[in-house]
């Protein structure tokens, strides 16, 4: 069973993950549902073979070692993919990403425009956040390209591994990869300044001095990019400052009130219309009220109302917001609506237009979409 083939399968059925495992059969990933490509399974030396295959004598001899690698693969006329090889049960298994080779746009991630004006900001701290497979790269990815599209910066990326490969446009773009061309983010975001970047991107922080560094690079006039394996925007400045030792969390809500620019926050559901999956976004910008909420802890809960009444005037949106938008275009079904929100009760009442007296962000959300 030759690696190339599965991937001519996943690549032509538009499949997003391929599971290779010993005594398994090939699995794919199809608009978000499991799906065997063979019923031939996986042998030993089926799976020394694809090593063979995709890694060079150094990553085998550091997988070897630590019996868990990263990496990306280019097969050429056919694709990119991001690859994770791991050990399960004294055996070797794989986990294989597709990653379009072409970066899609705004539109065709169908992704809100406001997008667009977080890309064109100078300077702050964009943070994209979802579970794993929920589009997080690939959106960082489109605010790179259109930075990269529309005006001259020099832009910086710092990736484990690198997923897409850009073309200089306007801008020129330089790519680390963590372990090829630097041994960790920490070490590459401390040279970084030293290199004149004007926009950063991380591809994820995992450590406190990751995230120090990125909110002090955000602070001293850089655009800085990066992802966190958060569900939203609360949850996401709550494991920012969870970070730091206590005695510092007033310190870091200070500095990430001063540089937060804005969350976005993404979860992928599954289309009745047409084959594929769509975003709901949750979208955070930094405004004076945020401000506040993000430095005082006991307001900082009430950032979703926020959230939710800041849609006309600054294009935000909560989840519900976004899953009530795309409902109504018929996209998804009701179902899978209500098991997608964040307040099912609430939204389900809202679907029957019961709605507070107080709810005015619902209420300018639905004059928007209405066309009022």
């Amino acid at each position: 069973m030759k690696l190339k083939q599965m991937l001519i399968e996943l690549v032509e059925k538009k499949g997003s993950d391929l599971h290779l495992r010993v005594g398994l059969p090939p699995v794919m990933r199809l608009h978000g549902v499991l799906t065997k490509i063979s019923e031939e399974r996986l042998t030993n030396d089926d799976m020394n073979s694809i090593l063979e295959q995709i890694l060079a004598p150094p990553q085998k001899a550091q997988f070897e070692k630590t019996r868990e690698l990263d990496l990306a693969l280019s097969v050429s006329k056919l694709g990119r993919f991001r690859i994770n090889i791991y050990r399960q049960r004294g055996s070797t298994s794989i986990a294989l990403r597709t990653v379009n080779t072409e970066v899609p746009t705004f539109e065709e991630l169908n992704l809100p425009p406001v997008l667009k004006q977080i890309a064109e900001t100078r300077r702050g701290l964009v943070i994209v956040t979802g579970t794993t497979g929920s589009g997080k790269s690939t959106t960082l990815a489109s605010l790179i390209e259109h930075i990269n599209s529309s005006r001259a910066e020099n832009i910086l990326t710092i990736e484990d591994p690198i997923e897409y490969v850009y073309r200089d446009r306007k801008s020129i773009i330089s790519q680390r990869e963590v372990g090829g061309d630097t041994n960790s983010f920490k070490n590459a975001l401390k040279a970084a300044f030293r290199q004149d970047p004007d926009v950063i991107l991380i591809g994820e922080i995992r450590d406190s001095d990751t995230m120090h560094i990125a909110l002090t690079a955000a602070d001293t006039g850089h655009l800085v990019l990066t992802t966190l394996h958060t569900l939203n925007a609360v949850e996401t400045i709550n494991r920012i400052i969870s970070f730091f030792p206590p005695h510092q969390h007033q310190q870091v809500r200070l500095l990430l009130s001063g540089t937060l620019e804005s969350i976005i926050s993404q979860r992928l559901i599954q289309r009745s219309d047409t084959p594929g999956r769509i975003p709901a976004v949750e979208i955070l910008r930094n405004t004076a009220s945020v401000k506040d909420a993000i430095l005082d802890p006991e307001k900082t809960g009430g950032i979703v109302d926020l959230i939710s009444s800041g849609h006309i005037q600054y294009g935000m949106q909560t989840f519900d917001q976004s899953i009530m938008n795309i409902y109504r275009q018929g996209i998804i079904t009701y179902q899978q609506a209500l098991q997608n929100t964040s307040n099912p009760d609430d939204f389900e009442l809202r679907i029957k237009g019961i709605t507070g007296a107080s709810d005015r962000g619902w209420n300018e959300f639905k004059q928007v979409d209405s066309g009022d």
